[in-house]
Order: structure tokens, then C-alpha cells, then sequence
């Protein structure tokens, strides 16, 4: 059960984000009630992935060596600095297209490099297939973009120190609710 919840979570994840690029004139259609019901899918989801994440059996598919912990922790302090308003009022992400889904992407990957169990490789592959597919998808659908204007390297700096801080709070808050993410 817990294993159909979690791709159902995933699956239900996909949909909602995707629905307006590839279906418009529907979504269109909708108008603003269209916020309400994608906004409801993606809060049904995400219960879905962690009721069917924590309800799967641990089903050992590899072992990932103990050094990837650093690995991952460096992954998703960039992936939070990359989530940050860096991208648009920060000059190094400034001409990088996606800065979100790129975070995302680095934080899917950094959870599957210390997860060697099915569900994990459902739970996060299926999430970085995603914002693969994402990124596609909005790359086709308007083609044309151009960078804003560039920031700061202040600005950079100090949403990187913001996401230093915003890593210690996930990483306590990820303690007591499951592993702790830091080594020791």
C-alpha cells in the first residue's frame, strides 16, 4: 500500500506542475479557481509521497559510501542558495534560465546520492525526472527568454549566508523528523 502511495504521490506531483504547459486552453479555462484546485494536487501529493514514503518497506537496492553525506549537504545548501531570490536579484545565477528548477534538480540529487533504498530511488528520481522534464517542457513552450538585469555580488553573498543558516534549520528540523543529514 504504502509503495502505490508513493508513486501515486509522485505521479500526482508530475501533473498538477505540467498541466499548464501541456494542456493551456484547459488550465486557461479555468481561471483563477485553477489556483485553488492545482495548489490542493500538490498538497495532496506531497501527503501522498510522505504517508507512502514512511509506509514503504526499506528495500536495500546499494549502499552509499559515508563520504556522500558531505556530498549531499553541499548539493542542498546550493540547491536552497539556487531556490533563493539569488536568481533574480543575484548577479551569478543571473543569466541561468531555471534557477529554482536547477535547485531542485541539485537537491533530488543529492538525496539519492545517501539513499540506496527503492523507495528513496522512486521517491527522489521520480521528483529530478520531473524537473527535467519541466524544464523541457517550458523551454518548448517559450522558447524565448532573456535575462533580467544582473544584481549584486552582495546580494549573492548574502542569500548564500541566508542558505547557510536555512541548511541548519532544514538539517535540525530533518533530525528530529528523520536521519539527521549531518555527520557525527
Amino acid at each position: 500500500m504504502g509503495f502505490g502511495l508513493l508513486i501515486l504521490g509522485v505521479a500526482l506531483w508530475w501533473a498538477p506542475h505540467l498541466f499548464k504547459r501541456v494542456m493551456p486552453a484547459q488550465r486557461a479555462a479555468m481561471g483563477n479557481a485553477g489556483r485553488g484546485v492545482v495548489a490542493l494536487a500538490l498538497v495532496v501529493s506531497i501527503v501522498l509521497m510522505v504517508i507512502g514514503y514512511r509506509a514503504t518497506d526499506f528495500i536495500y537496492v546499494w549502499a552509499p559510501p559515508s563520504f556522500m553525506v558531505h556530498i549531499n549537504n553541499l548539493l542542498v545548501l546550493i540547491a536552497i542558495w539556487m531556490m533563493s531570490p539569488a536568481g533574480q536579484k543575484g548577479l551569478l545565477l543571473n543569466k541561468v534560465r531555471h534557477p529554482m528548477l536547477a535547485g531542485f534538480k541539485a537537491w533530488a540529487l543529492a538525496h539519492l546520492l545517501v539513499n540506496g533504498d527503492l523507495a528513496s530511488i522512486v521517491l527522489f528520481g521520480g521528483l529530478l525526472a520531473w524537473a527535467v522534464v519541466e524544464v523541457i517542457v517550458i523551454n518548448k513552450s517559450e522558447p524565448d527568454w532573456t535575462p533580467g538585469e544582473p544584481g549584486t555580488l552582495a546580494k549573492d553573498a548574502m542569500f548564500f549566508v541566508a542558505s547557510i543558516v536555512l541548511l541548519a534549520i532544514i538539517g535540525y528540523i530533518h533530525g528530529l523528523l528523520g536521519p539527521s543529514p549531518f555527520p557525527g
